[in-house]
């Protein structure tokens, strides 16, 4: 860079010679803060020529506080360490007082100085400017994501650093004690910036994530207990000697010398607290300033706890779904089943719901069920039938009994649910099904040669309804033959008639289940696959097949 400085109408120490940058200031300092250069951006931006400041120190120029000049101190220290400083600071000049971001960097050479880098940074935010900045904070659901949009609102416009912290327990346990009886608070550090430090440094220096624990010597602490924003001149002990642990750390606490910490609160809960910290160059935190802070805090307050909520809800749902379908099935020797379930829309589980109960006996029952419509209330219902089918075909009971039993339950239940459902026993010993039906779709048959056959029950009412009674079916399962059972989510909706679904599930069956090389699982994909995809409604597969030699059998009428 000192190549590039050079004669240009005046001392070859102070004048520029290059592309104009328009709005950037350059000027170079010597080791002991004098101005050895100085461009022509630079004299438009400061409103001195190069004439009337090269020789000069800085702080005589454009600094006149102490903190402004421990600033400069600490930039040039940085760059004869071979260091990049930032910082954003007010200036007085020959044309007013305002607020420059500045760069410092090393001259290459032992000695050779610093370069300096300067533009005109935006005013410091006014209520109303800070309220349209606020804006910006919630567009998502994600609660990282939404106290990121938070600190950046606040950084480098209102504050050279933010720290957001949240409560641990109300993350992890969504419960909240009050603060005040207790004598230290658990928070976990959701995001911090740092004004000219790129994000890698900061989240190395102050870790995103981070659980912490605020004793009560601390302003952070005082803030959440008073639900009132503290301004403080230093961090508490504690969380200045953690911070110094780590590179960096001293530096960057030594270099703020002003700090105000404002609770967040949404909904009448105290979520935790956002940390602002400004160095010695700029004005300390104000009356004025707490205004703006509880304006920003108020708005991320409430998209946090948003997000919070949202974060809750969904793992709930997650939880949800892994207790309400079901695990994987074991299932006796001689017996192969695949299933599949595919929920519709947005939601995660619905009325569909399929089981495999190993019995005793080495028999198997399997039973597949539509509680009516989908999403939480048919899940609502759903489980309780699923459980408690379960639960009759765990004792052995017969399928015309089990239903049964669902539908006296059913009846006795507030709602008086309705649902479809069918029950089946398999024996691979003797290599024959017991099936019941209750208002729900013929289970099909496919043999070994791919020809599928609707099975006719006898059909029954569907749960819920009082029935009374249900009839079983026994029928013979040949040699490589695959039961099929199924919901209408797989074969019916608003521009495919029920019948025009059978015709396609026996078609899909045949080729899939008579494939080359083919699996029982495999198969069970390719059909759920190839028919879902028309669906309106939750799809469940069940397929099963008696493994080994079977002398050859047909389906017995019912």
């Amino acid at each position: 860079m000192v190549s590039q400085l050079a004669e240009n109408g005046g001392s070859s120490r102070h004048r520029w010679q290059g592309p104009d940058l328009s709005g950037v200031a350059v000027l170079t300092l010597s080791p002991a803060g004098e101005i050895a250069a100085w461009s022509a951006t630079a004299a438009r931006l400061f409103g001195y020529t190069a004439d009337q400041v090269t020789g000069k120190n800085i702080c005589d120029v454009l600094l006149t506080t102490a903190g402004q000049r421990q600033l400069i101190e600490q930039a040039l220290a940085e760059a004869r360490g071979g260091r990049v400083w930032t910082a954003v600071m007010p200036v007085s000049a020959a044309n007013g007082n305002y607020q420059v971001s500045v760069q410092c960097e090393p001259l290459a050479g032992d000695g050779a100085g610093t370069l300096m880098i300067a533009r005109r940074a935006a005013p410091l935010p006014t209520p109303h400017g800070l309220a349209d900045a606020a804006t910006r904070i919630g567009t998502t659901l994600d609660l990282n994501k939404t106290a990121s949009e938070a600190a950046d609102v606040a950084v480098p416009a209102f504050a050279d650093a933010c720290a957001i912290f949240v409560s641990e327990r109300l993350l992890v346990a969504d419960e909240l004690g009050p603060y005040a009886a207790a004598p230290a608070v658990v928070v976990r550090r959701l995001v911090a910036r740092l004004a000219g430090q790129p994000a890698a440094i900061t989240d190395a220096l102050l870790h995103p994530g981070e659980v912490l624990i605020f004793s009560a010597d601390s302003p952070s602490y005082a803030a959440m207990t008073a639900r009132a924003p503290v301004l403080f001149d230093k961090l508490d002990d504690e969380s200045a000697e953690r911070i110094a642990r780590r590179p960096g750390g001293q530096e960057v606490t030594a270099a703020y010398t002003s700090f105000l910490a404002v609770p967040l609160v949404a909904r009448g809960i105290v979520l935790g607290c956002a940390t602002f910290a400004r160095p010695a160059a700029r004005p300390a935190f104000g009356p004025g300033d707490i205004a703006l802070a509880e304006e920003l805090a108020s708005r991320a307050g409430v998209s946090i706890d948003n997000a919070r909520l949202y974060d809750r809800e969904r793992r709930t749902a997650s939880a949800l779904q892994q207790g309400l379908l079901p695990s994987e099935p074991s299932v006796p020797a001689g017996l192969a089943v695949a299933h599949r379930y595919l929920s519709v829309g947005a939601s995660i589980v619905g009325g569909d719901w399929h089981d495999i109960v190993q019995l005793m006996t080495g028999q198997a029952a399997l039973i597949v069920g539509d509680a009516m419509g989908h999403g939480p209330e048919a899940a609502a219902v759903m489980v309780q039938l699923r459980t408690a089918a379960h639960t009759l075909a765990d004792l052995e009971l017969p399928p015309e009994e089990i239903l049964l039993r669902l539908d006296r339950m059913a009846t006795d239940m507030a709602a008086a649910p309705f649902a479809t459902c069918i029950a089946a026993i398999i024996d691979p010993a003797a290599s024959t099904c017991m099936l019941a039906k209750a208002g729900h779709l013929p289970p099909m048959l496919t043999l070994a040669d791919g020809d599928t056959r609707v099975l006719d029950l006898p059909l029954g009412l569907p749960i819920g309804l009082g029935a009374g009674s249900y009839e079983a079916t026994t029928i013979n399962l040949p040699p490589g033959a695959t039961l099929a059972l199924y919901t209408d989510g797989l074969v019916e909706s608003r521009t495919r008639p029920l019948e025009d679904g059978l015709t396609a599930l026996g078609a899909v069956l045949g080729t899939a289940l008579t494939r080359p090389g083919h699996t029982l699982d495999s198969a069970c994909e390719e059909v759920t696959e190839a028919l879902h995809s028309r669906g309106e409604d939750d799809t469940t597969l069940v397929l099963a097949r008696v493994l080994g030699s079977v002398e050859t059998a047909v389906p017995a009428d019912g």
